[in-house]
């Protein structure tokens, strides 16, 4: 298989163990704080505005605040902006003089992180009533505009690996010859040329929560070019053009060199001169600044637009997510490249270049660690944590699959450790032989035949009394070479897949919330829940499996705690307006104290069934059913868990 064929496999690969994998839709990384006026309140008089605090810094367009009156008409004086300057808090001017009833708030913006949420709530002015408001109840991004948001991402994480691995590799374990990898690189570069085009044109629909048919929407594509995750993807292609010129000049300047040892005759050659010009062949310092630089830059362009520019610490995150990501690429690009060329090479690869980058994978195992165990902190920030949130559970699953992939590693490193020693040995008894032979003919100065003496005791002791052996014994070491080899090359093959699934959960990983933000975000709301009324939300698809028989029902429990609770159940047809249903029923359970099923006791209201004395005698995580009936035979329950405050 060729190089080319090789990336695209590997590539491949990645985009497989994605789809086997079902990762969901990428999870919200801001999250409401506060809301002004709070859900489910009922105002004396109209607000002037309506204002949202969010966990962390958030982005807005002129729209992301729309306030729907009962009548479901606008009701905004003007376009959404930061209130105060404050980047994580957002507000929008309300019309004057609101008529009372129940208004609906329907939010949407991008977390700090480059995520799009979204939701809604409601308030009332002067008493609660029926609204035929409709807020869309599909997900913040769009099903097939997130699949090919997060195919884009995969294949650029792999593509950085591919073409900053392999440039790496030839530079630092500069194997005899790099032609085997021209094709990893040159298939690296493409492979990310076209994934950050694609995330440029699917950016747009993936924020505004649009299907892929507006890919090509020009206000959509100048909100991505002026935003910070579009900077940073046109910062990224200029400096893949950079790269583009590095990679072609570095080309010819190995191929230029390579063209060296054939102007000499063979005579000239000797397995004396032949390894230490080999060993001097190094890049020029200016060869290795320029692509560092370019390294650290494309490594840069995804910091800047993941966890590490929000939150804490972000100076110190940005570094340690570069330094990670470098390490990373360092690493498992190194690995497909030294695969490569253990298998396409015409030449053996040298024990040396494989030593080199047994170092090399060392000192980027060591950056992964040390930048790993900061990373986890910041975003965990607690023991809970670990396995209370998914983030947790994802880096745990992570830590798992890198154990298994340093085991991998650690048996390729002893593989290049015996292929290094069995090797060494090999060349010294041929070299002074040569010097032998080369100090025989003339005298080279007092002592010469004292070396010559020393030089025929070892080569004698290296290969018998005759030279007619040396061939015959020259063939055992190869043949033993050439079985380290293929375990070297089934070792490195380990680590490519395990370091595969690796970079599956990190790219997962990267599109969770992280434990911290969601630990902080349920205190925000728990806090907010103890001093002011507040009420809980709860959409739940269904599907009788009947012709139209399929929606969602909207349950809001107020205020969601312990004592008598207002329920109100409104169902969503599936062309997301109001519907009615013969019957909503709606029971409270908690196993945990053998409470229940307690039943609401719904009643059709007119438009919604509800019901305003639900009685929850202790506080816990309740396990609510709905059961939804479309017709004298066809209904369907469903469970969800909500929880009661104190």
């Amino acid at each position: 298989m060729s190089a080319p064929r090789r990336a695209v496999a590997l590539v491949a690969l990645l985009g497989a163990l994605f789809v086997l994998g079902g990762a969901g839709p990428v999870s919200a990384h801001s999250a409401v704080r506060e809301t002004t006026p709070g859900e489910g309140t009922v105002l004396k008089s109209a607000p002037k505005q309506v204002t949202m605090t969010f966990t962390e810094s958030v982005g807005i367009t002129d729209d992301s605040l729309r306030v729907l009156s009962p009548e479901n008409r606008r009701v905004n004086a003007g376009d959404t902006e930061h209130a105060s300057g404050r980047s994580d808090s957002v507000r929008v001017p309300l019309d004057d003089g609101l008529a009372d009833g129940t208004y609906t708030v329907a939010w949407r913006v991008v977390s700090a992180d480059s995520h799009p949420i979204s939701g809604a709530f409601t308030f009332s002015i002067g008493k609660p009533s029926e609204t035929t408001a409709s807020v869309s109840a599909e997900p913040a991004v769009n099903p097939a505009s997130g699949a090919l948001y997060d195919i884009a991402r995969y294949a650029a994480y792999a593509a950085v690996a591919l073409l900053i691995g392999a440039a790496t590799f030839v530079l630092v374990c500069r194997p005899d010859s790099a032609e085997p990898l021209r094709g990893l690189v040159r298939a690296g570069w493409w492979v990310l040329v076209a994934s950050t085009a694609a995330l440029l044109l699917i950016r747009g629909p993936y924020e505004r929560g649009t299907g892929p048919s507006t890919l090509l929407d020009p206000e959509l594509i100048e909100n991505t070019l002026t935003s910070r995750p579009g900077w940073a993807l046109l910062a990224r292609l200029a400096l893949l053009a950079g790269a583009a010129v590095f990679l072609v000049r570095l080309g010819r300047g190995a191929a230029a060199e390579t063209e060296i040892p054939e102007t000499e005759s063979p005579e000239t050659e000797s397995p004396e001169k032949e390894s230490p010009e080999k060993e001097q062949v190094r890049p020029k310092p200016v060869v290795v600044a320029v692509g560092g630089v370019l390294a650290v830059g494309l490594a840069v362009t995804w910091a800047a637009a993941e966890h590490a520019s929000a939150g804490i610490q972000v100076p110190l995150a940005m570094t340690s997510s570069v330094l990670h990501l470098l390490a990373m690429a360092v690493w498992l690009g190194g690995l497909a490249a030294l695969l490569t060329t253990l298998h396409r090479s015409e030449a053996l690869l040298p024990a040396a270049s494989v030593a080199r980058f047994s170092r090399l994978a060392f000192a980027s195992v060591a950056v992964l660690v040390l930048t790993g165990v900061y990373q986890s902190w910041r975003g965990l920030g607690s023991w809970d944590a670990v396995f209370d949130t998914s983030y947790g559970r994802i880096l745990v699953a992570k830590v798992c699959a890198v154990v298994l992939l340093l085991a991998a590693a650690g048996f390729s490193r002893r593989w290049t450790g015996r292929l290094t020693v069995a090797e060494e040995p090999l060349r010294v008894p041929v070299l002074e032989t040569v010097g032998a032979r080369a100090g025989g003919g003339a005298d080279s100065g007092p002592g010469a035949g004292s070396s010559s003496g020393d030089t025929g005791e070892s080569a004698s002791a290296a290969a018998g009394d005759g030279s007619e052996e040396k061939p015959e014994n020259e063939s055992e070491p190869a043949s033993a070479s050439g079985a380290r080899r293929g375990a070297l090359r089934r070792s490195v093959l380990a680590e490519v897949v395990v370091g595969v699934v690796v970079l599956v959960i990190t790219t997962v990983l990267t599109g969770t919330q992280p434990g911290r933000a969601e630990i902080e975000t349920a205190a925000a709301e728990e806090t907010a829940a103890a001093g002011q009324r507040t009420a809980s939300t709860t959409l739940i698809p269904f599907d009788v499996g009947t012709p139209g028989g399929h929606g969602k029902v909207q349950i809001v429990l107020e205020p969601g705690r312990v004592g008598e609770n207002t329920v109100e159940a409104v169902i969503i047809g599936p062309d997301g307006g109001i519907a009615t249903v013969p019957e909503i029923r709606l029971s409270f359970t908690l196993a945990s104290q053998k409470i229940g099923p307690i039943d609401a006791g719904l009643t059709n209201k007119g438009g919604y069934w509800g019901t305003s004395s639900l009685n929850l005698p202790i506080p816990g995580t309740w396990t609510m059913k709905v059961t939804v009936r479309t017709s004298d035979i066809d209904q369907v329950s469903e469970t969800r868990r909500v929880k009661i405050l104190r």
